[in-house]
């Protein structure tokens, strides 16, 4: 049977590297993204070209021009996120993963400094945008007929873990999503779905470079010396341990929180 993801945020970083690890690993996926900018956020955003990209590149690497599809949708919307879930199964005849990768970071400021707007981006995003996933998601992951191997998968952070001065909204957000796989997989207990999430450290991405210039930094790089691995993490490596989770290797896992770091949380 063709396995089938959904994954959020997939027009660059972290999550365009799952998508072409997926295909490339014979999957169906759906990349979605919201593709445009959030006016509280003062840097730019994934666009429809990026996505398209992406979607186009992972299947002619897959040699399957219908094993990507490019769906626009912003992860906080929970409706937009159902008919993404519904276009999958239409689309491939079910859903075996779920996979809520969408981010956004601000900050740079105490949070008592941080403009309302910013903060509400944040966390309705980063770990609202996993809520609403698991919300619109998970029904149709038990869809799956018994015995199901279908998975549950976010990207929390070492921030999840890690007091980091100036982004205290992002921090709550990732703990907030870590809190939540957890209590999926005790939800979920007995139905052949689990629930796990990565919690990346420093990894060169969009992300990072913006995480930069919050601190007023020169560039991403500046992040490679506070992991004991002495460089910033690829999004490729990061990507590896999700496909790996989405896979039957990880079929003794549930509720666990993968640290790919670079000992980034030591």
């Amino acid at each position: 049977m063709t396995r089938v993801a959904l994954v959020t945020g997939a027009a660059r970083g972290i999550v365009a590297a799952t998508v072409r690890a997926l295909a490339a690993e014979g999957w169906r996926v759906l990349a979605v993204d919201r593709c445009e900018d959030d006016p509280a956020l003062p840097y730019p955003l994934g666009t429809r070209q990026e996505l398209d990209r992406v979607a186009a590149e992972a299947a002619a690497a897959a040699g399957d021009p219908g094993a990507v599809r490019a769906l626009p949708a912003d992860a906080r919307d929970g409706d937009a996120l159902a008919e993404a879930v519904a276009a999958a199964e239409r689309s491939w005849g079910g859903l075996d993963a779920a996979v809520a990768v969408a981010g956004v970071i601000a900050g740079g400021v105490p949070l008592w400094e941080m403009p309302l707007a910013q903060q509400r981006a944040v966390l309705d995003t980063d770990l609202g945008g996993v809520l609403a996933l698991a919300r619109a998601a998970i029904p149709a992951l038990l869809r799956r007929p018994q015995p199901r191997r279908s998975r549950f998968l976010a990207v929390a952070s070492a921030a999840a873990t890690r007091g980091l001065p100036m982004l205290a909204a992002y921090c709550a957000a990732k703990a907030g999503v870590t809190g939540l796989i957890r209590a999926l997989a005790v939800e979920l207990r007995g139905t052949g779905v689990t629930a796990n999430a990565v919690s990346p450290g420093s990894t060169d991405t969009p992300m990072l470079a913006e995480s930069a210039r919050l601190y007023g930094l020169p560039g991403p790089e500046s992040f490679a010396a506070q992991q004991p691995l002495g460089r910033l993490l690829r999004p490729e490596e990061v990507a590896a341990a999700l496909v790996w989770l989405a896979g039957d290797g990880s079929s003794g896992m549930t509720g666990a929180v993968v640290p790919v770091d670079g000992g980034l949380a030591l």
